[in-house]
């Protein structure tokens, strides 16, 4: 992956002090998968989505990131829960077909290229079995005067509409549909929620959560 997409840095230096606050949505959750079903946080930070998971009963969660200021804060907090620091991500120590689902959660406005999320989302399909969960929670395009004149500011400089510069040293991404459509279109999908959320510098923002499956028929989804 590019640098771009991996900022460790930054991750490093400012992650684990920073809020996550996007919903799980349990309900769609247990729809699909049972307590002991193997869950995979790729991304998982210091770890406040697996343990929402174990503290509602789930018990067999691995969570995987490359900051590793972020594993430790993770194993910290949770003992109970496995976590694994990526050491050349995305690239997962995990088998083929071996998780349920897996749970990308504010990953992809991380990653600001088209390549690296292709990355990302092409290795979880390798460890997802067939007929397994992809669960994304992310951000949306902003249509506020303060983020669109972010878009149109650092346009120029990545050439895609939506990747820009914090002031803290760090660059994201917010994502229009069509590309969401086209990033999973090797699975099929079983639901979008528009929802709101807080961002991780306390800003109110539209976000999406996308659920689908692994298909059946393939090992690898994307």
């Amino acid at each position: 992956m590019h640098d771009l997409d991996r900022q460790i840095d930054y991750w490093n230096r400012m992650g684990p002090g920073k809020p996550f606050g996007h919903p799980m949505n349990f309900e769609r959750l247990g729809q699909r998968l049972a307590r002991d079903h193997r869950i995979l946080d790729f991304g998982c930070g210091y770890g406040r989505v697996l343990g929402l998971l174990h503290h509602s009963g789930y018990h067999n969660l691995i969570g995987v990131d490359p900051a590793s200021a972020m594993i430790a804060a993770a194993r910290e907090r949770f003992p109970a829960i496995t976590f694994e620091q990526l050491v050349s991500s995305p690239r997962l120590s995990l088998p083929e077909a071996s998780v349920d689902a897996t749970l990308l959660f504010t990953v992809l406005t991380c990653v600001p290229s088209d390549a690296g999320q292709r990355a990302i989302v092409r290795e979880i399909g390798r460890v997802l079995r067939p007929g397994g969960l992809l669960y994304i929670s992310d951000l949306w395009l902003q249509t506020d005067a303060r983020n669109v004149e972010r878009y149109l500011r650092d346009e120029p400089k990545y050439g895609k509409y939506g990747v820009f510069d914090l002031p803290e040293g760090v660059t994201v991404r917010h994502h229009d549909r069509t590309w969401i459509d086209e990033l999973t279109k090797g699975y099929e999908p079983v639901a979008l929620d528009d929802v709101q959320v807080q961002t991780m510098n306390g800003h109110s923002a539209n976000g999406f959560q996308w659920f689908g499956l692994k298909p059946r028929n393939t090992h690898n989804a994307a």
